[in-house]
């Protein structure tokens, strides 16, 4: 198929690197032409705008980090729906407001283009694997057409609803993992209050019923006081700015979300916005020392 990728990060570099692996051709475009110079020299063709792109395209990717920005890259001035034709698809990979993803949706339904909100988890090593397990929302029949590329770049590939769907299905994920982290962390801290070795104490929990992969991953950083990022922490507080708006638009009271919110603020206001999300430790450390 002829496809098109927008957004050539961390994860959005390999996912389109797997689509070229998988016998497409694949156009990309990116606002610096150095960011794609991986991809274009694994075989893509560097396109000159987002309209340009999708004229060439039956399939657009986007994997982007701001809501604003994939309006802007799908709606915008020289954006893929000037150049989409009917029955083409924008899949949408990013992590967005769900109310955003309805609005492109719509918008390109007018001219006969189909939409899926289709966000990821399992991070960058995930993308690089091609083991993301990938939520999508929209037409049923739709992604029904798209499932064999997603297969390229996901190993659990879900259809979880109507358009905006896979956006609610990525912020369930996200509220569950990062008041997961916190939890960790408050462990670690009382641990350390109390002169205990963490290590041991994460030892204990992961024979028990407070075994997870997040305990695994994360508290172990935690242990090893290994602040790096796997995941920038900016980013779970992009995401949990869009489960809060979207809780006051529903009138879903969300309490523990609220908290772990405050707790990712005080991170970002300590500079930790670039480290890891394992840094809710430090934020508990810096406010009670």
């Amino acid at each position: 198929m002829k496809l098109g990728f927008i957004g050539l990060g961390v994860m959005g570099n390999p996912m389109a690197q797997h689509l070229l692996k998988g016998g497409h051709e694949v156009s990309v475009w990116a606002r610096r032409e150095a960011s794609a110079a991986d991809v274009v020299a694994a075989g893509a063709t560097f396109r000159s705008s987002p309209a340009e792109l999708a004229r060439h395209c039956e399939v657009v990717f986007t994997m982007i980090t701001a809501s604003s920005d994939v309006e802007q890259v799908t709606l915008g001035e020289n954006g893929l729906i000037h150049g989409f034709a009917r029955d083409s698809v924008l899949v949408d990979m990013s992590t967005i407001a769900p109310t955003v993803a309805r609005r492109i949706a719509g918008n390109l339904a007018i001219r006969g283009i189909d939409f899926l909100d289709a966000p990821v988890s399992g991070g960058g090593m995930g993308a690089q694997n091609a083991t993301l397990a990938i939520m999508a929302g929209g037409k049923a029949d739709v992604f029904d057409r798209i499932k064999p590329l997603f297969a390229l770049m996901g190993k659990t590939i879900l259809h979880v609803g109507p358009t905006g769907a896979g956006q609610i299905t990525k912020a369930c994920n996200q509220m569950v993992m990062v008041a997961a982290i916190q939890a960790v962390a408050e462990a670690a801290h009382l641990a350390a209050a109390n002169n205990v070795d963490f290590t041991k104490v994460m030892g204990a929990m992961q024979s028990g019923s407070a075994g997870s992969r997040v305990l695994d991953f994360f508290g172990d950083k935690m242990a090893r006081r290994d602040f790096a990022a796997g995941i920038e922490a900016r980013l779970h507080h992009k995401d949990y700015a869009l489960i809060m708006a979207e809780a006051a638009r529903a009138g879903a009271p969300l309490p523990i979300s609220a908290q772990v919110w405050q707790q990712l603020n005080g991170l970002m206001a300590l500079g930790w916005g670039k480290e890891d999300t394992s840094s809710l430790l430090r934020v508990l450390e810096r406010y009670t020392t």
